[in-house]
């Protein structure tokens, strides 16, 4: 009688799924951790709370500008994932719906998100991978003007400051929490095409390079781009 051998059992399986569940629990507890007390929070409070040993979360991310590029290119990669069901919206102004909805509703849930913004733009200055984002964003804005769906004097740039505000509130916790997509609606209303005509909005919007350098903490070589943007006007 022959038996049929039981090919070799990997021992390091296991360890790699304790490895990436172990990475998984430190990028959660950081989220919280930074949304709580900002990026410069207790390296060893988010390894114990992830219930962890402080070796392992150094071994998973060297220096804090490591965990917080990575914590990075999670939100990127959340942002991205966003733009195949804008371009699916049947019409250009419901896109601009979608877009604020899915934008405001990510920083509500995710407070961490500003401050980390602000440390990578200290880490590196030069960084934009958004900007292809930006433009298409840019595109969806000026066909919802076309279609005459979307006020003419308001761009994408506002829409990023309205969104950044409302997505504030997650900031803020408690009751103000459930409160962005009231907000949202208020805000909408705002931005959309009247029957009646409203006066025009008071200002001018911020071009982009203003509005990453306040996003990011004007470093000061956002400050010396905002200026430079601004005395060109």
């Amino acid at each position: 009688m022959t038996t049929s051998a039981r090919p070799p059992q990997d021992a390091s399986q296991p360890r790699r799924r304790d490895a990436r569940q172990n990475r998984e629990r430190l990028i959660d507890e950081a989220r919280s951790l930074i949304a709580e007390h900002g990026v410069d929070a207790s390296l060893e409070e988010i390894a114990r709370r992830a219930d962890v040993g402080v070796a392992t979360l150094y071994r998973n991310f060297p220096t804090r500008d490591d965990l917080v590029r990575a914590l990075y290119d999670i939100a990127l990669a959340e942002l991205f994932a966003v733009r195949a069901e804008i371009e699916a919206a049947p019409t250009a102004w419901a896109g601009v719906v979608l877009y604020t909805e899915r934008l405001a509703e990510w920083l509500v849930a995710d407070p961490s998100l500003p401050p980390i913004l602000k440390r990578m733009a200290t880490i590196d200055p030069t960084a934009r991978p958004s900007v292809e984002f930006e433009g298409f964003i840019a595109s969806l804005v000026a066909q919802a003007k076309k279609d005459g769906d979307l006020r003419p004097d308001v761009d994408s740039m506002d829409l990023a400051v309205l969104v950044t505000m409302i997505g504030s509130l997650g900031t803020l916790g408690g009751g103000y929490t459930g409160q962005w997509r009231r907000q949202l609606s208020l805000v909408l209303d705002g931005l959309r095409m009247p029957e009646k005509p409203r006066p025009k909005l008071p200002g001018r919007p911020l071009s982009v390079k203003e509005f990453q350098a306040t996003v990011h903490g004007l470093t000061r070589r956002a400050k010396r781009a905002a200026r430079g943007s601004r005395s060109a006007d």
